[in-house]
């Protein structure tokens, strides 16, 4: 069963989705939230997520990030990664007001930049009993260094010195400059780009998982919040809560889960889909069952009353 919800972060409404199982369940609810990636919408691989893992006996609320989807918020595709750790926190709230919901057993599972975003929010949130990731990123690495950490750093100066005109410019009546998530030209780029942009292509911008109000662009400014945002650097902070991180072997992305791994404080744990890529644990049955079977045993575990 679902049910269409809202509730405020920072005094914006934020859209949800709150995901229950179909038979009736004597007593409260464990329940995990579901945070999307940086350019997707609670619509995609979160729903996909919360719909089995509420099918193995949680409530799983999805929701649209501020600046996103359904959600309120200007500019939009702001990506403030300290307003998103804020949702994610503000969507643990809003389950602890739930009667049908157990506030003591509440996780939460980010994938891909909500990977970096739920760990960043769990670290100070003690309410969230149990901290999971899917094909994490931390997308303030990715933005000062690339994906590989192989960006040339002038490539970030640049980033915020745009970033800073920008700023002055709507502070003249500009309207916010957007960058995409995808090239327009995405289409010519497919054989010279890596295969995660091939498969971020594939994924958002045909019927596997195109989704209207996803991808749509990225406020410029927003470079300037990401570049001093670190995903992971107090991760031990969520000890002695425990942590499990999912990665594909072949994933480019893999690499954030390790370092993380070897951060965290136990209990910790680093679970690998063997064959999977970073995109293909958002929707393919293959690799997305072991996923949810991880899941479903960690926080079934975790969230034991």
């Amino acid at each position: 069963m679902k049910t269409s919800v809202t509730f405020p972060s920072n005094d914006l409404a934020l859209a949800g989705i709150l995901f229950t199982p179909d038979d009736s369940v004597d007593g409260r609810l464990p329940a995990i939230v579901i945070s999307h990636p940086g350019g997707g919408v609670k619509e995609q691989s979160p729903s996909i997520y919360a719909k089995r893992l509420a099918r193995a006996g949680f409530a799983a609320l999805v929701f649209d990030a501020a600046y996103k989807g359904e959600s309120e918020g200007e500019p939009r595709g702001m990506e403030n990664p300290f307003q998103r750790a804020e949702d994610i926190k503000s969507a643990v709230t809003y389950l602890t007001t739930r009667g049908d919901i157990d506030p003591d057993r509440i996780g939460a599972l980010g994938i891909c930049a909500s990977g970096g975003y739920v760990p960043y929010a769990a670290q100070t949130d003690h309410r969230i009993k149990s901290v999971a990731t899917v094909s994490a990123v931390d997308l303030g690495s990715v933005f000062r260094e690339g994906l590989g950490r192989t960006q040339d750093p002038a490539i970030l100066q640049a980033l915020l010195d745009q970033a800073g005109a920008a700023r002055t410019e709507e502070a003249c009546g500009a309207a916010p400059q957007l960058v995409a998530w995808i090239p327009a030209n995405a289409e010519e780029l497919l054989e010279t780009e890596t295969r995660q942009f091939r498969e971020t292509f594939e994924f958002y911008c045909t019927p596997r998982g195109y989704h209207p109000r996803a991808v749509q662009g990225w406020v410029l400014r927003s470079v300037d919040q990401l570049a001093q945002y670190d995903s992971y650097a107090m991760i031990r902070l969520i000890s002695p809560r425990p942590l499990l991180m999912i990665a594909g072997s072949e994933a480019e992305s893999a690499y954030f889960s390790r370092e993380a791994i070897e951060q965290a404080a136990e209990p910790k744990e680093l679970f690998v889909i063997d064959g999977a890529t970073h995109i293909d644990l958002y929707d393919k049955d293959a690799y997305v069952t072991p996923a949810v079977a991880k899941l479903t045993e960690f926080f079934g575990k975790h969230l034991a009353e």
